[in-house]
């Protein structure tokens, strides 16, 4: 083997809102009678891209309390709704954040679990390095998935996010591997990529909506190329 570890980042890596971001967005907000289709919500996401870096460049850590976070997603919500046309202004954001953080609106991919698998057979440690709040933790044991991870280093818990290379640091101190032994797939270079690779990781983005079709570095678009990938 390459690596003696694989770390993954968790939301739209291994996990997701079910049946889908868009489409759970669209669910409550027609619940609460404003009709609105899952593609015109993908539109409006982009709009919120931004929020995540500048968040990250402030330092606002905005997943290492539920204060912060409620605060953090309320923003992104209120600018998704405004960007609809919708209003923001009569509970709605609150009701949209209630459905984020309801843990049964979660599910793993369909190629997760297969290949978390296969890695555990053929010896690698496997670990996570998520910027997610701590009730994270409860959602991997909702899932089935949490001991499969020998280490797990979730921001919402130990206080630091990515991209500080802190958080990827502790993660290879835990799993007493080298950073050059060890592999990590996420979906945003931004977190995912640059940052991990700078301390001399192997990083693998994982491009499941097509998003960076000109990635220079491993990409892949699905779970089922990782094994490839990881045996160079």
């Amino acid at each position: 083997m390459r690596y003696r570890a694989v770390f993954f980042d968790v939301g739209e890596t291994l996990v997701h809102p079910a049946p889908s971001f868009p489409e759970l967005f669209a669910r409550v907000v027609e619940r609460e009678g404003h009709r609105v289709l899952p593609e015109d919500v993908l539109r409006a996401s982009r709009t919120v891209t931004d929020q995540f870096g500048r968040a990250s460049r402030d330092g606002d850590r905005w997943t290492t309390s539920p204060e912060r976070s409620r605060a953090f997603w309320l923003s992104v919500y209120e600018l998704m709704l405004e960007a609809l046309g919708l209003p923001s202004g009569d509970g709605l954001r609150d009701t949209l954040y209630e459905a984020f953080t309801d843990r049964a609106n979660y599910e793993l991919f369909d190629d997760v679990r297969p290949m978390l698998e296969r890695l555990v057979s053929e010896g690698y440690a496997l670990g996570l390095i998520s910027n997610f709040e701590a009730w994270l933790d409860d959602l991997l044991a909702d899932l089935g998935v949490r001991e499969t991870f020998t280490v797990r280093v979730i921001s919402g818990i130990e206080g630091v996010e990515k991209p500080d290379p802190r958080i990827y640091r502790l993660a290879l101190q835990r799993a007493g591997v080298d950073a050059a032994e060890a592999a990590y797939v996420g979906d945003d270079p931004r977190f995912d990529v640059d940052p991990p690779a700078a301390l001399g990781m192997f990083p693998v983005l994982i491009d499941r909506r097509e998003r960076h079709p000109d990635h220079v570095g491993a990409r892949i678009t699905g779970m089922a190329d990782l094994g490839a990938v990881l045996d160079g």
